[in-house]
């Protein structure tokens, strides 16, 4: 039974959002006390840290988005052996891309990156544009990560407003606007411009903004925020109002659906798995991946009349994506490595070819247990 205080909770109507032009008084030090915070408790020892290469933090950034700090460090230094600077990343293929970027997920992320880098030499001469303006017309580059890279790299006085911003910036002045409205954001971007470091300070601007985005990775965390330690806890509208878990206020919740899929297994005498390369969108776009059908009659219509003997039906699984459960029925078929299947454009690789390809996280998994 919910207690007195969450159905206190559930039936308050929501506050105001504050008006973008106003500022609760007590925040006017809210820069300097986050800069000071920073320079003693913040991260500091991070690889894309204290360095003002648009190119590394470029990729961190992008990196970054939906995945923890533990799983991007690994990715992080593999991309950099192999693309040491946004000329080779450039050069490189879209396969070898998304074949490092397996198992991070979010794909989209690694094909806007590989466009990126070929826009910044084409465009810029290889070299990254030096304003969040100049930046954001690249592909994959929308506004919180152009004004990242405008901050860390070249002292530009402008805001950052991803998710660990937003829930800090949203707690500390008690912002109660709907995220799922795009004016309420862009209300919450000119408050977080209004309390960016005085113009000119840039050294400030770049502690500052690796300042509130430790805050929310460390402090201000979605769920049991350690505001005892908090710099600005005293000033702070959602932790004086008993609540801070209630923010940032977002009504509009992701839909989820459910799709099943049939995967054909077709491997060969030499042990080559049967692979061919998904859609340019759609479920895993432009990935490589054994066939899916949408029937298992559909999948044995595809094989040789003399091969359906040899099919298996293996335990159906759920790969699990940001809005979609995907049912999938594995068929396994023994095939002649000389024969093609019907109507599909792929190809027989032996596991030295494929491992370097990219994969779903899922499927690479399953092809390394068989």
């Amino acid at each position: 039974m919910p207690s007195s205080a969450d159905a206190e909770r559930a039936i308050a109507p929501p506050r105001p959002s504050l008006p973008p032009s106003s500022i609760p008084s007590p925040l006017p030090d809210f820069a300097t006390r986050v800069v000071a915070w920073q320079a003693t408790h913040g991260r500091s020892e991070l690889p894309w840290q204290n360095t003002r290469d648009p190119y590394r933090v470029w990729l961190s950034e992008v990196m970054l988005q939906q995945t923890q700090v533990a799983t991007v460090l690994g990715y992080f230094a593999r991309f950099l052996e192999r693309f040491p600077d946004v000329a080779a990343l450039a050069a490189g293929s879209e396969d070898e891309v998304l074949g490092l970027w397996s198992g991070l997920g979010y794909y989209s992320r690694a094909r806007n990156m590989h466009c990126c880098a070929q826009e910044v030499v084409a465009r810029f001469g290889g070299t990254f544009p030096r304003t969040a303006v100049e930046l954001a017309t690249l592909p994959g580059i929308g506004r919180s990560t152009a004004a990242a890279i405008a901050a860390f790299c070249f002292g530009e006085r402008v805001a950052i407003l991803d998710g660990n911003v937003k829930r800090v910036l949203t707690r500390v002045l008690g912002f109660a606007g709907d995220m799922s409205s795009a004016a309420q954001e862009r209300a919450l971007w000119d408050i977080a411009g209004q309390l960016l470091p005085p113009e000119g300070e840039r050294a400030a601007i770049s502690r500052y903004t690796q300042g509130v985005m430790d805050l929310g990775a460390t402090v201000c965390l979605p769920r049991k925020p350690a505001c005892i330690i908090c710099p600005v806890d005293d000033v702070c509208a959602a932790r004086l109002e008993g609540d801070p878990e209630r923010y940032p206020v977002k009504t509009r919740k992701l839909k989820r659906s459910a799709q099943s899929l049939w995967m054909l297994e077709a491997r060969d005498a030499a042990g080559r798995v049967w692979l061919e390369k998904r859609p340019a969108s759609g479920v895993w776009a432009g990935l490589h991946a054994p066939p899916m059908f949408d029937s298992r009659d559909a999948l044995l219509d595809a094989l040789p009349s003399a091969a359906r003997a040899t099919v298996i039906d293996e335990p159906a699984f759920v790969a699990v994506m940001t809005h979609k459960d995907l049912h999938i029925h594995p068929v396994a078929v023994a095939l002649d490595g000389t024969a093609s299947l019907a109507a599909r454009d792929g190809r027989w690789l032996s596991p030295g070819e494929w491992t370097v390809l990219g994969l779903p996280a899922t499927i690479r998994k399953r092809l390394e247990g068989i």
